[in-house]
């Protein structure tokens, strides 16, 4: 079970480094030689798909800073297609992957996106990596009609709210929903009291605090999103922070009289925020996004049982299904083209967890164009994924009907623990910390509606 926390945990707030804002300046040798190619052309029918195969592709990091992050990613996404392959393919096509390396930075990112989609003539991209590529090449992808499925970065860029036959289908929970469950759970959640089963007071105030960055500034978009949905606009307060500011803007929130207080930032500066808010004494609960489900961050010296953190979590392996969702993992990568020693170190890898995800969510729009009898084209595989919520591995739902395009918006919500280690028997303190699980997985609505 421990074993199954740290995945966890690893998983929630591991692509919060794939979504960073810069990029990777170290020299890389492409895995590919490719010409630049910025030829605009009429949206295209149907490529990429002949009698006995599906070709499909990416652009990543697999070389310089990033390429700890890259290579899982893909191989993740390689056995997947191997497991299909080995059992005949979908409809008798085997798939087939083709990546490049382009060592997250955007110009060559957007160069090679640009090669697999003209000159390569893939069917699809799976796995779009890294904020510097996705950003370069969303106009490319909604031009041209591509369906890209799965993008490692959670930019409000991906967001749309209703997009009927949209090609950009993001999975990874993106910041602005990410936001928007942060704040429907500070809102509705019966988490407050000694007991906590209070909810919040009706005419309470929520303080938001959130950083000047693509994270503070996209989380905070969807609290003000979720907000108005509520009709709770008046009642929260926000306060932008800098390094030096946490305690100016805890202080004036502390005097607001706040009831809760969001914190729309990544890992380092939430563990300032709590810094500042145990030296003021400010003892409210707090939530946050699911990149900060981070115990290294929180200091426990400084915990407080009357300031309860929450942060959202977008997998789940306590459950019984979740927990058999990682053994299908490991199975798919024990059959991988990997050496013994590699597929040991992936078993727990989060970001080989996140590739087999991707993989898996385009493979189910595979099988439903397959069972339904229609061609393999562009439209009719969108209209497939917009059929019905599909189940992600150790998560909860994606939903793209109506021309959703939200990522992930079913998380659970998961509460800081502090105390006795509960894997031992003998009653001591043992310092014990981690984040556990305080309410199963649950849609926007869901949470909306109580």
């Amino acid at each position: 079970m421990k074993k199954l926390a740290l995945l966890l945990t690893f998983l929630m707030f591991g692509f919060a480094f794939v979504a960073c804002d810069g990029a990777d300046e170290t020299t890389t040798t492409e895995t590919t030689t490719a010409q630049e190619n910025t030829t605009t052309a009429e949206p295209i029918e149907v490529q990429g798909v002949t009698d006995d195969t599906i070709y499909v592709g990416n652009t990543a990091a697999t070389s310089g800073a990033y390429a700890g992050i890259g290579v899982p990613f893909n191989e993740g996404i390689k056995a997947v297609f191997k497991e299909i392959n080995d059992a005949g393919g979908i409809g008798g096509r085997t798939i087939e992957f083709l990546t490049y390396d382009d060592g997250f930075d955007a110009a060559t990112g957007k160069t090679y996106t640009e090669t697999l989609i003209y000159e390569d003539e893939i069917f699809a991209l799976v796995g779009h990596f890294g904020t510097p590529t996705v950003g370069a090449t969303l106009d490319i992808i909604q031009e041209v009609g591509i369906p890209m499925v799965y993008a490692a970065t959670g930019i409000n860029a991906l967001y749309f709210q209703e997009s009927p036959m949209n090609p950009v289908m993001a999975v990874q929970p993106i910041y602005l929903t990410d936001g928007r469950i942060m704040a429907a759970r500070a809102v509705k959640e019966a988490v407050y009291g000694d007991n906590g089963d209070d909810q919040l007071p009706g005419d309470a105030k929520i303080g938001v605090v959130y950083t000047n960055d693509d994270v503070g500034s996209s989380l905070k978009e969807g609290i003000e999103t979720e907000a108005e949905i509520l009709g709770k606009t008046d009642d929260f307060i926000y306060q932008s922070v800098t390094s030096g500011s946490f305690n100016t803007a805890m202080t004036m929130l502390q005097a607001s009289g706040v009831s809760a207080v969001l914190l729309a930032m990544n890992q380092e500066p939430f563990g300032y925020a709590l810094t500042s808010m145990s030296n003021l004494g400010f003892n409210v609960p707090v939530f946050s996004s699911y990149v900060n489900a981070d115990v290294t961050v929180v200091d426990h010296y400084r915990y407080n049982e009357d300031r309860p953190i929450y942060v959202n979590a977008w997998v789940d392996v306590f459950s019984e299904e979740g927990a058999a969702d990682v053994q299908d993992f490991v199975a798919t990568i024990s059959q991988a083209d990997l050496d013994e020693e590699t597929k040991t170190a992936y078993y727990g890898n989060s970001f080989a967890i996140a590739g087999y995800i991707a993989a898996t969510v385009f493979v189910e729009g595979l099988q439903r164009v397959e069972d339904s009898g229609e061609e393999l084209t562009w439209e009719n595989y969108i209209a497939a994924m917009e059929e019905a919520p599909i189940d992600i591995p150790m998560g909860g739902i994606v939903d793209f009907s109506g021309g959703k395009r939200w990522g992930i918006a079913s998380m659970s919500l998961l509460k800081y623990y502090l105390g006795d280690d509960p894997a031992t028997e003998d009653v001591v303190e043992t310092d014990f910390e981690d984040f556990v699980k305080a309410r199963e997985i649950e849609t926007l609505e869901e949470i909306e509606s109580k």
